[in-house]
């Protein structure tokens, strides 16, 4: 089997080399398939796998058929079911086995045939996939090393265990899902904020279908064929509940009760929405960092644009390589950016669709990468999987990978597109425009945020089939509304890409105490189309850091630094650079009711005047990672 050197196909930057490194024809049109391995392989079913407090785990143990000696390990943890994998002959747990893994597929701590309480995500996941290790490594038929793999929550557990430093825990594969969450400061991706407001998309249904906080031991002496048999008689699955109308109960006031009107079993919403950020229970119970963490493992950090665990990613790789404790480690960090949605990278064809955004040619070998980093790290073999550059990332728009050493970029130029107009930027036919002058004495923006008729999410880093397609959408249905502000570039003589960190400095007013402000990042075609390439909230009371609330007075105008993430995007001659501003973003994200309350526990809503100003005393503008000579 052919083998992608990915590291030194890269620097080629053609994806007709990319695809020949990868296997593939350029007349194949589809997604790359996992390569075919050369073993069979037989299956231990539900072995169970004590922890330190005596709670068993269900473990499922693929064999791989190779005579003699003993073999690396790939572990995944999952609350999702590891019994699916069985079934799954195209999934990551035959195409690791068949290529000379032992896997391990484990049910998280009370979920599906593991004992326990689900108490996500730290409850006892960092501890669980420690002592897993340690148990792989004890067995005879392991070599000692360990590699654990597996995206979103399967993620999110190997970012827990990673500062517990087991020295059998050899590397990992964390995509999409870190646990950063405190050490940087935000409070986001796993505990479904952004910005302070809460991630509806995120939280909903992942709370109701897997959060299910549930404790099952079964008696001893019972045979471990039956346990299977057993939990599904006894076990409460939101699978034998009625799917819930979330297209109605996203307007559920107050909002601590939507998960009774749901119907939800017992679990960590009400928690979740009404802990302050800052209480230690992020840390003791959601798992974030702190900053004190130190790693010790090397780890290939795979994320996509259009997901929430972007900017998360980016910082965890980065956090890995200057918390090492050594240089193996340090130097063992990398990262792939890949132009999807969430977990959605594998499924790129010759023209993938991102939303409804056509981004040319975005294949990858990514089975290949990580067949070729397990080989490396846990079998010793050298097939220069480390040799190249450290960072690997799309760019739409020009439709390439492109390779870097670090995370920003050196050569980025920061530059200040600022918000002007002659007062009146509502609606994609208003006054707005972006221009690198700054303002002089220019009247303000403003517009009446009404929580009872908010701005309609329209494309994003989720999709609900009662929200928004996940991905980049047309702007046009929210562009033509007064209360979404529209600033934008005259056509592009000159190509422009922005590569790295995106922030919007809006200097802002209310008639409320305390309000939301939304931002995206729009890329405007020839022909009008206006596809989101990255967005944001902030609520403003977060304005000094999410563990300090301050109000707003209706006289006064304060600054605001919204987070807009990261891309990758470059915007060619013709098309234009547009910056929405409004306060909502609803199904996607709460509402804020505007009453500087607690807004969870709330069924009385304010409507706000809400105004950004544009002016040399307050000069709201983009900060944009501008590559020199884009075009």
């Amino acid at each position: 089997m052919l083998r992608l050197s990915w590291i030194r196909a890269f620097p080629l930057g053609l994806a007709g080399l990319l695809m020949a490194g990868c296997g593939i024809q350029a007349s194949d049109s589809g997604p790359i398939a996992r390569p075919d391995g050369e073993y069979g392989f037989r299956l231990e079913k539900s072995r169970m796998v004590p922890m330190r407090d005596g709670v068993r785990l269900a473990a499922d143990i693929y064999f791989p058929d190779v005579e003699g000696g003993k073999l690396p390990t790939v572990l995944i943890r999952t609350p999702y079911n590891k019994n699916r994998l069985r079934d799954e002959a195209d999934g990551d747990a035959h195409m690791f086995a068949s290529h000379g893994f032992v896997v391990v597929a484990q049910d998280s701590r009370g979920k599906f045939e593991s004992e326990g309480i689900f108490s996500p995500p730290a409850g006892k996941e960092a501890e669980d996939g420690y002592d897993t290790v340690g148990w792989i490594a004890a067995q005879p038929w392991s070599n000692g090393k360990v590699g654990m793999h597996g995206c979103s929550y399967p993620a999110e557990v190997q970012a827990a265990t990673a500062p517990l430093k087991h020295p059998n825990l050899t590397t990992m594969i964390p995509r999409n899902g870190p646990m950063i969450g405190a050490a940087n400061g935000r409070y986001r991706y796993w505990s479904g904020f952004k910005g302070g407001v809460l991630d509806f998309a995120a939280s909903l249904p992942w709370y109701f279908e897997t959060g299910v906080k549930y404790s099952f031991k079964p008696p001893a002496g019972i045979p471990e064929d039956e346990l299977a048999r057993i939990r599904e008689f006894y076990d409460p699955t939101p699978s034998k509940l009625a799917e819930p109308d979330w297209e109605k109960l996203v307007w559920t006031l107050p909002l601590v009760d939507i998960m009774n009107k749901a119907g939800a079993l017992p679990n960590d919403f009400l928690e979740l929405v009404t802990r302050d950020f800052g209480d230690p229970w992020w840390h003791d119970t959601m798992g974030y960092y702190d900053g004190t963490e130190t790693i010790s493992v090397p780890a290939l950090h795979v994320s996509s644009w259009y997901d929430i665990s972007v900017d998360e990613s980016i910082f965890e790789f980065n956090y890995f390589r200057e918390n090492a404790t050594t240089d193996a480690a340090a130097n063992g960090q990398f990262l792939i950016l890949a132009p999807s949605t969430h977990c959605r990278y594998e499924e790129a064809t010759a023209r993938t669709l991102v939303g409804d955004r056509d981004i040319g040619d975005a294949r990858l070998d990514y089975y290949g990468i990580y067949l070729a980093w397990f080989d490396y790290w846990l079998k010793g073999i050298d097939n220069g999987v480390v040799d190249g550059p450290k960072v690997r990332y799309y760019t739409m728009g020009r439709n390439e990978w492109r390779s870097a050493e670090v995370w920003p970029l050196p050569e980025v130029e920061y530059t200040n597109y600022y918000l002007r107009s002659g007062g009146n930027a509502n609606s994609r036919y208003g006054d707005g425009r972006l221009s690198t002058e700054p303002p002089g004495d220019e009247p303000v923006d403003s517009f009446v945020y009404d929580p009872a008729n908010p701005v309609p999410s329209t494309g994003g880093p989720r999709g609900t089939d009662w929200g928004t397609k996940a991905g980049a959408v047309d702007q046009g249905r929210v562009e033509v509304r007064g209360d979404v502000l529209v600033y934008s570039t005259p056509p592009l003589e000159t190509g422009i890409e922005l590569t790295g960190p995106i922030t919007a400095v809006l200097y802002v007013s209310s008639s409320a105490k305390d309000t939301d402000f939304t931002v995206k990042l729009v890329d405007v075609y020839p022909d009008g189309t206006a596809y989101n390439v990255q967005g944001s909230v902030l609520r403003a009371r977060y304005r000094e850091g999410f563990t300090r609330k301050v109000w707003m007075e209706p006289d006064g105008v304060y600054e605001l630094r919204i987070d807009l993430d990261a891309t990758s995007n470059y915007f060619a001659p013709g098309h234009r650079i547009r910056l929405q501003v409004s306060s909502s973003d609803f199904p996607l994200y709460e509402r804020n009711l505007n009453t500087g309350g607690n807004n969870y526990d709330e069924v009385e809503w304010v409507i706000a005047e809400n105004s950004v100003h544009h002016s040399a005393e307050h000069p709201s503008h983009l900060i944009l990672p501008v590559i020199p000579g884009g075009d």
